[in-house]
């Protein structure tokens, strides 16, 4: 998981994911409430804030439905694969039992 953290990358899966997907997910239990995210909003993760600039086609469903997000911070205005949701260009942080993702509406 450090490796795609170190290129960009964080894999999030809820906690049912298979098992061979472990190894490089955080898994997670998701409360999702009301929507997926959209191009302006923020996510915030970690204590630290990114504005999302692109979401592809299936993103949305994929998070409300299995808990899966691909999160790259890429700086793509578009998504390059129907699952990702980028954001700019930063280093993500570690994240740690007890970190929420949270999706603010812009």
């Amino acid at each position: 998981m450090a490796d795609f953290r170190e290129q960009g990358v964080l894999v999030f899966f809820g906690e049912n994911a298979p098992i061979e997907l472990h190894e490089f997910s955080i898994l997670h239990k998701p409360d999702i409430e009301t929507r997926a995210p959209r191009t302006g909003d923020t996510i915030r993760l970690s204590d630290e804030k990114f504005t999302v600039l692109a979401v592809g086609s299936v993103a949305g469903d994929n998070l409300m439905s299995l808990g899966h997000l691909d999160l790259k911070a890429n700086g793509f205005s578009e998504a390059e694969l129907p699952g990702d949701v980028n954001v700019e260009v930063r280093e993500l942080p570690s994240v740690k039992v007890g970190d929420r993702l949270e999706v603010i509406s812009a």
